[in-house]
């Protein structure tokens, strides 16, 4: 829609138009010179504003695969006598990213390199993305990034890097954050992704695990948890930041505060120590603002 169409849609005079879009609180992008704003979104943010960004009934996070998350989830939805829906949807870091720039989920969970760079990283990630500048980024966890293998293939154990190249891999989709780090390992062990020979492609984090256990692949990426809830050997690399990306009004939901609270409880910090991997020190904390300028 046009400025002129947005004002009347909206009941606004064109000034107003102007300035909501100016400042960034309406859904609108400029092509040409000329503010233009998607009908969908806009229709979004009359819900989301009719209820002040505090809805009851629904939660939908898409993003980086976590068997803690999803735990975490299941459980809230089961203590709140499944009065409300969270729908958590795998589909790998940018594919995330981009259903939340398009409006189609609420959240999304994100990982991209080591702990120690997800200060820098994960904000270059997110401000590639249509409507960043609303967004927030929350600390969740910090868990174990690796290698995974069966635990009875010894020979895969204790192959040097250059021969794990022969070994039947299982990799991840482009824009998964796994994928990412499998790349960043082969680049530190001086070898080319394009050199693997690549088995199985898996869409999730539990799919590289099952593919191993089910003998389709030798070695593939993935995380301390899922590696344990396959019976798997895991070989750590390094520990990453697990964040999620939510839009400001959405921070405020009493859904996802809820998830908040329960990674901060007792029951919480059990299931990340059963799960293995886990560090909840600084889990609610705000990383990055995106309307704060750096």
């Amino acid at each position: 829609m046009t400025v002129k169409e947005v004002a009347l849609y909206l009941h606004l005079n064109e000034k107003k138009v102007y300035q909501l879009a100016s400042d960034g609180h309406l859904p609108a992008t400029k092509v040409t010179g000329k503010w233009l704003f998607p009908r969908k979104l806009v229709d979004q943010w009359l819900l989301e504003s009719s209820h002040h960004g505090i809805l009851s009934d629904r939660l939908l996070i898409a993003g980086s695969d976590d068997p803690l998350l999803q735990a975490g989830l299941l459980r809230i939805m089961q203590a709140q006598k499944y009065k409300a829906l969270y729908s958590y949807m795998p589909t790998g870091t940018q594919a995330g990213l981009s259903l939340l720039s398009q409006g189609l989920v609420d959240a999304c969970a994100v990982h991209w390199g080591k702990a120690d760079e997800s200060h820098l990283r994960h904000p270059a990630l997110i401000r590639q993305y249509t409507g960043s500048r609303h967004w927030v980024l929350v600390h969740l966890y910090k868990r174990q990034q690796g290698l995974m293998f069966r635990t009875n293939d010894t020979e895969t154990l204790l192959s040097e890097p250059t021969r794990l190249l022969e070994k039947r891999w299982v990799t991840r989709q482009e824009g998964a954050g796994s994928q990412r780090f499998l790349k960043d390992w082969l680049t530190q062990q001086r070898l080319s992704h394009e050199h693997l020979n690549i088995s199985f492609r898996a869409l999730t984090e539990r799919e590289v695990a099952a593919a191993i256990a089910r003998n389709q692949a030798d070695i593939g990426p993935g995380t301390e948890s899922a590696a344990i809830e396959a019976g798997l050997t895991f070989i750590p690399v390094y520990q990453e930041s697990f964040e999620l990306v939510i839009p400001r009004p959405v921070y405020f939901r009493s859904l996802l505060q809820a998830l908040f609270e329960w990674l901060q409880s007792s029951e919480g910090s059990l299931c990340a120590q059963e799960l293995k991997g886990y560090d909840l020190q600084q889990c609610g904390k705000l990383i990055w603002n995106g309307e704060v300028s750096e």
